[in-house]
């Protein structure tokens, strides 16, 4: 079995017999060059001088952009401001002119046809200038007025579209005698005077729908005001935020005046009246070789005692020649 007894110390224990294991060893090691020197004492380091700091730059705020606007849609056409005179019904029976509010007459009908194709030209039309109709003819007494009214009064009668009659024809207007109206200032004055509204000029008729430009008084530039480039500011105004309102241009003779061939610029269409029996081959083309500036050129037959097909407008209704 195990001695389990206390081991006995050693004698010389609890005696101090020598110096330390510490002491020993720091005789033997110089602990001193392990120690950090003492360095000698030295002026304060100059501080660092610093500079203010300049505040901080404020930050734009960003900029959020509102969502843009829509345009506003464009006013409604503002009627012309000018006084309404009545249109002599009984005058206009004289000359076998379309009468307004009255029955179908054969001519009634015959301009249906002849405004049908016009206003689906400018309908179809990207182009304002398509609105606008130039009605000539080779020679006097062709019935270009006589075509240029009625085709008025039968387009003032739309539902959809308003008329502008003007009177172009400025050595020899006669629109204002033909509808009984008032003479005034009109479209020659308008062009001569730039501090004169066109708008300012224009007749109200007592026909709804349909308006009256006169030609004014004439110059002896006539030709040269309609060639100025105010000419196109003039007629724009005409028709400026009223998109269904048709103009049409009763102008002198092609071969006769010149102021027809400057107004061929300025149209969409023309429509050059040929009387039958009268005009020849030879005048009616150079009438349309004049007014070649306008693309859309049509003729209008008028005068014409019979049809070779046999057709007769307005019988349908009642009317008889």
């Amino acid at each position: 079995m195990t001695d389990q007894s206390k081991i006995p110390l050693p004698p010389e224990f609890g005696k101090s017999t020598g110096p330390s294991l510490i002491e020993r060893a720091s005789g033997s090691f110089d602990f001193r060059t392990l120690t950090r020197p003492v360095l000698p004492d030295l002026p304060p380091a100059p501080q660092p001088t610093i500079a203010p700091v300049a505040a901080p730059r404020p930050v734009a705020a960003a900029v959020v952009e509102s969502p843009r606007e829509e345009p506003s849609p464009a006013p409604a056409a503002r009627p012309f401001a000018g006084p309404r005179h009545k249109i002599d019904r009984a005058h206009l029976r004289e000359q076998c002119l379309i009468e307004p509010e009255s029955a179908v007459t054969g001519t009634l009908e015959e301009f249906r046809i002849v405004k049908r194709q016009l206003l689906r030209t400018a309908a179809e039309s990207a182009d304002a200038v398509a609105k606008r109709i130039l009605i000539a003819s080779a020679h006097p007494g062709e019935g270009k007025t006589f075509c240029a009214v009625n085709l008025a009064l039968s387009i003032a009668a739309e539902k959809d579209n308003e008329v502008l009659l003007v009177d172009a024809d400025f050595a020899k207007p006669s629109v204002l005698s033909t509808l009984g109206l008032p003479g005034g200032k009109g479209l020659m004055d308008a062009l001569a005077d730039p501090a004169l509204n066109v708008e300012d000029c224009v007749i109200g008729t007592d026909v709804a729908g349909l308006y009256v430009l006169p030609a004014g008084n004439a110059t002896g530039s006539d030709t040269e005001y309609l060639a100025s480039a105010r000419t196109e500011d003039v007629l724009a105004r005409l028709t400026a935020n009223a998109p269904n309102r048709i103009v049409i241009f009763d102008s002198p003779p092609v071969l006769a005046a010149s102021p027809a061939i400057v107004l061929a610029n300025h149209v969409g269409q023309t429509v050059v009246v040929v009387r039958a029996d009268m005009t020849g081959e030879a005048a009616l083309r150079d009438a349309v070789g004049l007014l070649g500036a306008c693309a859309d050129i049509k003729l209008l037959l008028n005068g014409t005692r019979f049809s070779t097909t046999g057709r007769r407008f307005g019988t349908y209704y009642g009317y008889k020649e």
